[in-house]
């Protein structure tokens, strides 16, 4: 059973997350890898002769110790997924430093591969959290998942308003184990996220503490599973500007930051980023401009059922010449009612959020979610703001 061994390795002290990617490149499976022999570690560059005694002994009691944690947290209600399960999130894996296993209380979903990071500081001011919260319900509305670390301050507001939205989905990253709820006080919360509203997820095992070292591994996280991050407050000293470097130098990923007031100190952190090259967020707009679309290989049949072999966004030049609307039966058979009613009310000529409102009499925030879905399915481009235009189609 792959999960068993994957956790086996997690729970092995002296191997971190690049050496077990390592090791199971070179031999191929989890499996194989809690097989070696202690001469076969010996040979492993970087580990010598006293670190493979020591990973060689540990391994031993972990494969003792990963049946029963695997128990406790059955029994908690609780699941562990490896790489290999369908669900562990898709941009996690292309991280130098991906997580070996990730324990998860709620349920993760297809669509949070669409997913954005809202993080900043723990003791931020009110702007700081009707911000956290007024882009969280905005970018939830638009589809994606929003992701934070589960903290006091910008990241409960992130969380919480994320679920203003009647479908709005929440993941919350955390520093210790699933089992210890830090912060105390996010108790409702977390059981609210996990009934429905998204996931709460950690690579650390049951009973971990919430210790100072581990919020930094944690960050990677957080940013490694969003196609950006946005930082709403912090000062420069902030684990908030940790993520927000690990996104733009470990991970390719944006960065966006929300101005603020320039005699308040918790805004010294955006404007720190700010003037390295984020993306000034100032609406939703600017962050779905700022962002890239899904690599190729991110987006699989098993992840979006629907999606097969549409083409992603930016890989289709947008028509020049002017069409009518097009008849719903002649748009892509795989797309969901809600998306072909959307096209088939779209000539290639740009139609603003009112303009697809009237056409299609549905409310703005149903249509701002399923243009973010056409996008990542190459039907679509953003013009500017609220104004999208229809993509030509290629056939198979």
């Amino acid at each position: 059973m792959p999960l068993t061994h994957y956790l086996q390795l997690a729970l092995t002290d002296g191997v971190g997350p690049i050496l077990i990617g390592r090791l199971i490149e070179a031999q191929g499976s989890a499996d194989k890898v809690c097989r070696m022999s202690l001469a076969e570690l010996r040979e492993i560059e970087g580990i010598g002769r006293t670190k493979a005694e020591k990973i060689h002994a540990s391994l031993r009691q972990a494969e003792k110790a990963a049946p029963a944690e695997l128990a406790r947290v059955e029994a908690m209600g609780f699941r562990i997924i490896c790489p290999e399960d369908a669900v562990f999130p898709t941009l996690l894996k292309s991280i130098p430093d991906p997580p070996v296993i990730l324990y998860v209380r709620g349920e993760l979903q297809a669509r949070d591969l669409n997913s954005l990071a809202v993080v900043g500081s723990r003791k931020c001011s009110f702007y700081g959290r009707e911000q956290a919260e007024r882009f969280a319900a905005l970018l939830a509305g638009a589809g994606f998942t929003v992701v934070s670390g589960g903290a006091r301050g910008v990241d409960s507001s992130a969380h919480r308003g994320a679920m203003q939205h009647p479908e709005g989905r929440t993941i919350a990253v955390l520093g210790c184990g699933l089992d210890v709820v830090y912060p105390p006080e996010n108790t409702g919360l977390f059981d609210q996220i996990a009934a429905g509203r998204g996931a709460i997820i950690t690579e650390y095992p049951l009973g971990t503490p919430p210790l100072a070292d581990n919020f930094p591994r944690r960050n990677r996280i957080i940013s490694g599973m969003s196609r950006g991050v946005l930082v709403v407050e912090a000062d420069e000293r902030s684990g908030a500007l940790t993520t927000a470097r690990l996104a733009v130098e470990d991970h390719n990923r944006p960065v966006f930051a929300v101005p603020g007031r320039v005699d308040n100190v918790l805004s010294a952190g955006p404007h720190k980023l700010l003037r390295e090259g984020a993306v000034l967020a100032a609406s939703l707009e600017h962050i779905l401009d700022g962002l890239d679309p899904l690599p190729c290989g991110a987006v699989e049949p098993s992840l979006f059922p629907e999606q097969l072999e549409l083409p992603l966004a930016g890989s289709v030049p947008v028509q020049t010449h002017r069409t009518e609307p097009t008849s719903s039966a002649h748009l892509p058979s795989l797309l969901s009612d809600r998306q072909q009613k959307i096209l088939s009310c779209m000539g290639t000529e740009p139609a603003n959020l009112d303009v697809l409102m009237d056409r299609t009499t549905l409310p703005a925030h149903e249509i701002l979610q399923e243009m973010t879905m056409l996008s990542l399915k190459g039907q679509v481009q953003r013009v500017d703001g609220q104004t999208f235009v229809r993509r030509s189609f290629i056939k198979p």
